[in-house]
Parts: C-alpha cells; structure tokens; sequence
C-alpha cells in the first residue's frame, strides 16, 4: 500500500466511528444528488469511496430490488460503521481502491462519489479506472454536502486556483479521463458535477 493510501487509511479509521454523528442530516442532500444521476429501475450503481454508506439507501430506493448497488472504500473502519447503521442491507460492501476496481469493465450504468475526488492519489487514472467500469452514456457524480467556499471556510483555509474541484480544472480533469462534464454546481449547501461516459 503506498503512502498515500496509508495516509487516507488513517484519516478515515480515526473518524470512522463517529463520522455519522458528525454529519447527521445529510440524508436529504444526499438523496437529492442521487435524483439527479437520472437512475432507472433495474440499473447497476457504484457509490466509490462509499464511507459509512450513507448514500446506499438513496440508491437503493432508486435502483429498486432488481438493480445492484455496490459501496466501495479503501477504510475497513469505515465499512465496519456502514454495516453497524444497517446499509449492507441496502448494498453489497466492498473493501477495494478505486485505482483497481474489482469489477468488470463497463458492467456499471452509473458512479456516486462523494467527497472523493479531494483523496484521490492520482485523480487522471482514477477518473479512468470509474470510466472503466461504466458503458459508455453512463453517468458519474461527484458530489459534496457543502459547497467549495464553504468547505474550505470550514477548514480555514482559502479557496484557491489550484483546487481540483474548480470547474476549469476539473473539465479537462474529466474529458481527458473518459468523461464528459454535463453539469456543475457549487453553491454554500452542496457541490455537484455530472459527467457523462463518452464512447
């Protein structure tokens, strides 16, 4: 494991136990970034870098009984506290890294992340090994409950050129991965960018 992943390992299995307390209302948020995947009954979802699973359920109820989701995270302690709230019951947990994705390619017809892309150890490869696993007109969403502003005001820190998640680097982040960005939103109470898989 590099150490990149060490170091993710470690931020997350230090706040996995309380990471649903920390964040009790998002419920809705959540499910209103799943609605706009556009999820059909009977599709096949991924939630990458799933945590404590706390978009399975949206998923879920869009899938229907006959469609799989999957939650996928690098962090056992985060999968333990996904199966302690009960939503291995709504998706088949996964311990496995994005980079090398235990699924077969283009088996998928949709990709929710959220949170993730700021943890991403190399974000081009990535974004490519998602767009793998997703037929082509599938959708990926990358998502955060708070905006990008607000986030790094939390964080205390500024907002700045850099950031990945801006919509000028993350455009040509996406299309040089296999995607085409459709939308994007990035306002105080939610981040969100579509992005559909190109032929």
């Amino acid at each position: 494991m590099s150490d990149d992943h060490t170091h993710v390992q470690e931020f997350f299995t230090a706040r996995a136990a309380d990471w649903d307390a920390r964040f009790p209302d998002d419920g809705p948020v959540y499910a209103a970034a799943v609605a706009e995947l556009g999820l059909r009954k009977g599709d096949r979802v991924l939630d990458a870098g799933c945590g404590t699973g706390r978009a399975l359920p949206a998923l879920r109820d869009a899938v229907g009984p006959s469609g799989v989701v999957l939650g996928a995270d690098l962090t056992p302690a985060m999968l333990e506290a996904a199966v302690r709230a009960g939503r291995d019951r709504t998706g088949q947990l996964l311990l496995a890294d994005v980079a090398g994705l235990p699924l077969r390619t283009e088996s998928l017809d949709a990709v929710f992340a959220a949170g993730l892309i700021a943890h991403l150890p190399n974000p081009a490869e990535n974004l490519r090994e998602l767009a793998r696993v997703v037929r082509p007109g599938g959708t990926l969403a990358l998502f955060h409950p708070i905006g990008r502003a607000a986030l790094a005001a939390r964080q205390g820190r500024q907002v700045t050129p850099d950031d990945l998640r801006a919509e000028a680097n993350l455009r040509p982040l996406l299309s040089g991965s296999g995607w085409r960005m459709t939308s994007y939103v990035d306002e105080e109470a939610r981040f969100l960018a579509l992005a559909e898989r190109r032929p």
